[in-house]
């Protein structure tokens, strides 16, 4: 019988020898807090620039183009329908332009933003099934500063381009129509804000969601290995959560 067990007490424990051997390689091969932010800020970066440059070349970009607060379609047709079209595109094309040239100036502001921004949930906002998790968070937490920064910039290009004279014949205009319920605002210094820096985290958004799920977009090693990371656990978290068969 003695002979028996100690074969048995042998496996044993060379077997929980061998487990925590593989906790402490799989310890070893995670990534540590300060790498999950690092990789984290790696891909926002990557996201901000790709954004820069949908700005530097707006043509055919939805996010970039300029529209009217509010029902922008409905104002826009009506204005046109009433005829205005040459200044509607005039405004439209000024706007847009400053608009991009606001986001030009505005550069460091978004990037001095992310080097300062602190993730202390670095974990929670790698792991997880959201694909927007990061970009969601640094709008949320930076949105009130960049918007602070960013309104004199956006205020000063709109009024280089003179779009906010333009603009101001199109409100004398569409609010002396009978009926009209919602008058447009005098000013866009905030509108045109606020869209700009929407627009920019949604590029920034789509940009997270293909570094998550497409290896090749992970331009960084530190990307590489913390979303690659992130895969894994997630898929492990999966499979421990499937009922047994």
């Amino acid at each position: 019988m003695k002979k028996l067990l100690l074969p048995v007490t042998l496996c044993a424990t060379i077997f929980l020898s061998s487990c925590d051997t593989l906790k402490k390689i799989a310890s070893a091969l995670a990534p540590s807090e300060f790498e999950m932010a690092t990789g984290l800020k790696d891909a926002l970066s990557q996201g901000l620039f790709r954004s820069f440059d949908a700005y530097a070349d707006p043509n055919g970009n939805p996010f970039v183009r300029f529209v009217f607060p509010g029902d922008a379609a409905k104002i826009e047709k009506t204005l046109r329908d009433i005829g205005m079209d040459k200044l509607v595109d005039q405004v439209t094309g000024k706007f847009t332009k400053a608009t991009v040239s606001a986001v030009s100036a505005a550069k460091p502001i978004f990037l001095n933003s992310l080097k300062q921004m602190s993730i202390r949930d670095a974990v929670g906002l790698l792991i997880t099934d959201n694909t927007h998790a990061a970009t969601e968070y640094f709008k949320t937490t930076m949105t009130p500063e960049l918007m602070t920064a960013f309104r004199p910039v956006v205020d000063s290009t709109i009024k280089t381009e003179g779009a906010n004279k333009d603009w101001s014949n199109i409100v004398t205009v569409y609010n002396k129509i009978p009926f009209i319920n919602k008058p447009l605002e005098n000013s866009l210094t905030d509108f045109i804000a606020a869209r700009a820096v929407d627009g920019m985290f949604s590029i920034v958004a789509n940009e997270e969601e293909q570094i998550r799920s497409k290896y090749e977009f992970r331009k960084t090693d530190m990307m590489k290995k913390v979303f690659g990371y992130a895969e894994q656990e997630l898929a492990r978290r999966k499979q421990q959560q499937q009922p047994a068969q």
